[in-house]
């Protein structure tokens, strides 16, 4: 049946400068592919103003958004009672480690007890900074069975303009912090610069709750107007994504492009961040493992103050669009065959190249 309500002129997307199917699209063009025949345009949010773009992806106040980015701005914007929906998660791993000066000794989580562990603080309306390296700090003392208390946490003002963990890499180099959480490619470089040694590795972790983190899981939210007023534009959205993951599984070397397009890192910064395999980890779900991965994510952000008010995740999860997205999915490949092979629809591998909403995208999270 046709929805009553107009299309809207403008879908807005916006994500992290980090692994995400929405990148992928972006990359190849799909998403403006998709639309163009209703005559809807489709724009990264990256292209708008930056003091517009910032608010937005954080605040998610804009109803025609899409948003592939970390939990921290999410659960936030949720909790002061935007009307938005949870219809995806991803988990990609993105190597978070503890730092720690060369020479210092420290090779393992029980070590960190009394050291003084670097906590950013940024003026900034959610501190997804100062919550990422709470979240990791948690992670790395939990594996010793212990937790922030039995450390010493020193804020590192933020540096205006400086480049990611900048703060905190410079305070463990003059040895104002004996450790430093960091994670992603930007990340791996950095340390490389100034020499810091890895004390814990949280990826080697064999439970993934020590991960969980502003990026583990990354959630796709929409505004649950444009659910309500188009819900087929959603799926139409979703099933974008669905091929680009499914495309980024089979093209590594595709991937490493994008990414080092995405995340600003070289490619000994995105080798050493992202794991081999890392590029067939795009695909999103709402499984349960992963809604409850979300939902400790909430409860440590409630504790630490980070949210005005409870989320329930289970009731912010819609999972009907993603059912809708791969139903019609699996419809376009049943009717065209070969046709998405030979590059027709809205993600045909055939079509790689650098596309119309292709964007180098800033330091969002």
């Amino acid at each position: 049946m046709q929805n009553a309500s107009p299309l809207p002129d403008t879908l807005w997307f916006t994500r992290c400068p980090v692994p995400t199917a929405t990148g992928i699209a972006a990359d190849q063009g799909w998403l403006a592919r998709e639309f163009a025949a209703d005559g809807i345009a489709v724009r990264s949010l990256q292209d708008a103003p930056p003091e517009v773009a910032a608010d937005h992806h954080y605040t998610h106040a804009l109803t025609g958004l899409f948003r592939e980015g970390g939990n921290v701005p999410a659960l936030w914007a949720r909790s002061r009672g935007e009307a938005t929906r949870l219809i995806g998660l991803t988990w990609i791993e993105e190597r978070q480690v503890v730092l720690v000066r060369a020479g210092s000794g420290v090779t393992e989580p029980a070590q960190l007890r009394g050291l003084r562990l670097a906590v950013p603080h940024h003026d900034i309306g959610i501190d997804f900074w100062r919550a990422m390296a709470l979240a990791g700090l948690r992670g790395a003392l939990g594996l010793a069975g212990l937790t922030l208390a039995d450390a010493e946490l020193v804020d590192v003002p933020g540096v205006p303009g400086g480049g990611q963990w900048a703060a905190e890499l410079a305070a463990l180099r003059d040895g104002v912090v004996d450790a430093v959480y960091v994670k992603g490619a930007l990340a791996v470089e950095a340390a490389r610069r100034i020499g810091a040694e890895v004390a814990v590795e949280l990826d080697a972790a064999p439970d993934r709750r020590a991960r969980v983190n502003n990026g583990t899981p990354r959630p796709i939210t929409v505004h649950q107007r444009l659910l309500d007023e188009q819900p087929e534009l959603v799926a139409r959205f979703l099933a974008v994504l669905l091929e680009a993951a499914d495309w980024a599984a089979e093209h590594p070397e595709e991937v490493v492009r994008i990414l080092r397009a995405e995340t600003g890192a070289g490619a000994e910064g995105v080798a050493g961040a992202y794991a081999s395999g890392s590029h067939r980890t795009l695909h999103l779900d709402l499984s349960a493992e992963r809604l409850e991965l979300l939902a400790l994510q909430e409860r440590f952000l409630r504790e630490q103050g980070f949210l005005t008010a409870p989320v329930d995740v289970q009731a912010w999860a819609d999972p009907e669009p993603l059912r809708a997205a791969r139903e019609l999915l699996r419809a376009r490949r049943a009717g065209e065959g070969a046709g998405v092979a030979a590059g027709t629809g809205a993600g045909g591998a055939a079509g790689s190249g650098a596309g119309a909403d292709s964007v180098r995208i800033t330091d969002f999270r």
